[in-house]
């Protein structure tokens, strides 16, 4: 679903109100933390807000109408990613947000970026889809291996994301120290612009691929992605089972091989807050027939946002309205 300025304008200036009523349908808005307009999380996002969304006043379903729930305009707002998506969360200033499972997994045991502060208010409506953890070099780069990073001019990405905090688990792995890197804490787009003007080396990402910052840096800069495997991934993995060998295939990007990678799930969270039936609604609306053939047509990752994955990987309880409807359908006993 794609909403006019001025619509989306006051969508969000009527976000101050919980609930108003239009034709006797009651009308809520809701919140989706995503990420950067350049990574994966953001695209999904619109997809499921289209999903999800029923506005009052609109066309019914099976008249070429919002087939989500009743009432609801979901909206989708950029950000930091997955750490900053769990604190807006948490202050209300988010309704859900997409986060890797192990930013979950620390937030929920109070560790990590969240340490003393356990947030077990969170909960899970599904798993989303693996994310690949990527890291780009120029194509002249010395660096062929993760601890050839040291002296280089990297980004990390910025505080608050995800990749950061990945980012600082796969140097520790490989023995590298942070403060023997160049580092940089951009956004993904924000560090193609680097390289491109030859003031980077390269960057980290964390994101379901194939993703327009690292589509560009491969296609126009003949940038390069770097392996991450050996006896440090089987560590890491080890240590940290949330995290899963992965590859990203022949073909994604621009004239790169089949890379060894790391990869980790994308979870969509919300907090014990929210409306049991409000999230039964939203769950059985992401799983309905019709969200199918959206996903199936919208980014490539949204192929693999399936029912069958939706258990997968969930380092914090599921909410009790999502709870019932995977008990209904039989995907929990």
């Amino acid at each position: 679903m794609v909403w006019s300025r001025r619509a989306l304008l006051a969508a969000l200036a009527a976000l101050a109100l919980p609930l108003r009523t239009v034709r006797g349908q009651e009308l809520r808005f809701f919140r989706i933390g995503t990420g950067g307009v350049a990574g994966t999380y953001y695209p999904i996002g619109n997809l499921i807000a289209g999903i999800i969304s029923s506005p009052p006043g609109a066309r019914p379903c099976d008249k070429g109408g919002g087939c989500g729930v009743p009432g609801l305009v979901a909206t989708v707002q950029s950000s930091e990613g997955s750490i900053a998506n769990v604190r807006g969360i948490l202050d209300g200033s988010l309704d859900s947000g997409f986060v890797q499972a192990d930013v979950a997994y620390d937030a929920y045991r109070g560790r990590g970026a969240f340490a003393g502060r356990p947030a077990t208010e969170l909960r899970a409506i599904a798993k989303l889809y693996n994310e690949s953890t990527h890291l780009l070099v120029r194509g002249d780069s010395p660096v062929r291996a993760v601890p050839d990073l040291v002296g280089q001019r990297i980004s990390l990405d910025e505080p608050g994301s995800g990749t950061l905090v990945d980012a600082r688990l796969v140097l520790e792995a490989f023995g590298v120290e942070e403060g023997r890197l160049r580092a940089a804490y951009v956004k993904p787009d924000v560090a193609v612009s680097m390289m491109r003007k030859g003031r980077l080396d390269g960057f980290f990402l964390v994101a379901g691929y194939p993703t327009s910052s690292v589509t560009e840096a491969t296609g126009e800069l003949g940038a390069r992605l770097v392996p991450i495997k050996g006896e440090p991934v089987d560590r890491l993995i080890r240590e940290h089972p949330f995290f899963t060998y992965d590859l990203i295939p022949f073909g994604v990007y621009p004239k790169q091989p089949t890379i060894e990678t790391i990869g980790v799930g994308a979870l969509w969270l919300v907090s014990t807050r929210l409306d049991a039936e409000l999230v039964y609604g939203i769950t059985r609306a992401l799983w309905a027939p019709f969200a199918r053939r959206l996903l199936d047509s919208g980014h490539p990752k949204g192929r693999e946002i399936r029912l069958e994955n939706a258990l997968e990987s969930l380092t914090v309880p599921l909410h009790p309205g999502a709870e019932r409807y995977y008990r209904e359908i039989g995907a929990l006993r």
